[in-house]
């Protein structure tokens, strides 16, 4: 039998060490403003959920938050240049492959959570665009399978962090730390499962799309014209790519 189980906090000493550069790098290349920083609760089980346009935004969710956290990810990062690679695995990660089951993957990150652990996920499962998409079945089903309270994050000005690096400038980037919200549970047995789960996942996607500007708010937008313009990238690329 396989075990699924993740021992919490684990990798402290590279961990720290990289959340130590992060910091660094961040105020080096960067003019951070964050918003509701101490808003944070003392301790978990929390589940922290953000909008994914950048390959640094798991990034800035590591220095960000205020004790160790796990993080999930797909085995490659299609949309990150090569050299942040090695620093991915030196962090260490939660598996999900895309566009395949992953039951072992969320059973690890499901066992984060009941034992208190922080988790950062990015529901949409991907970086391929840059307006909100709709999430992934996974961030609903572990919301709803563990006791965990959840934190959205809004994150904005990240994908100009290198173009701006290379010129010379340091970006303005901002991190709105939302209200956290849930648990949730599945109690109306009225309405079907997968309806049930379905709101749940579109419900943490308003609470991330209230902390971003409203011209990347995409899926979650109430300008009609903003939804339209975003057709098409509510579609999933790895739906039928299995990694």
């Amino acid at each position: 039998m396989v075990n699924t189980a993740i021992t919490y906090p684990r990798r402290r000493a590279i961990r720290s060490i990289l959340k130590l550069g992060i910091n660094v790098a961040l105020r080096v290349f960067a003019d951070v403003q964050i918003i509701g920083k101490e808003h944070f609760p003392k301790t978990g089980p929390l589940l922290m959920i953000g909008n994914h346009f950048s390959f640094l935004d798991p990034v800035v969710f590591i220095g960000l938050a205020p004790y160790p956290m796990e993080f999930v990810g797909g085995p490659t990062t299609p949309n990150a240049p090569g050299w942040a690679e090695p620093f991915r695995k030196a962090y260490g990660i939660v598996q999900i492959r895309r566009g395949a089951s992953s039951r072992e993957g969320l059973l690890e990150a499901e066992s984060v959570l009941k034992n208190n652990g922080v988790l950062g996920i990015f529901p949409e499962g991907g970086s391929w665009a840059t307006v909100l998409r709709p999430p992934r079945p996974g961030v609903a089903l572990l919301a709803v399978r563990t006791p965990a309270r959840i934190r959205p994050i809004g994150l904005e000005g990240l994908n100009d962090v290198l173009p701006f690096a290379k010129q010379g400038k340091r970006a303005k980037v901002t991190i709105r730390v939302g209200e956290p919200f849930g648990p949730f549970s599945i109690k109306d047995r009225s309405v079907s499962l997968r309806e049930q789960m379905d709101e749940i996942g579109h419900e943490m996607m308003r609470r991330v799309s209230a902390l971003i500007p409203p011209e990347q708010r995409g899926f979650y937008s109430e300008d009609p014209a903003i939804r339209e313009a975003a057709k098409g990238t509510e579609i999933y690329p790895w739906e039928f790519v299995s990694e």
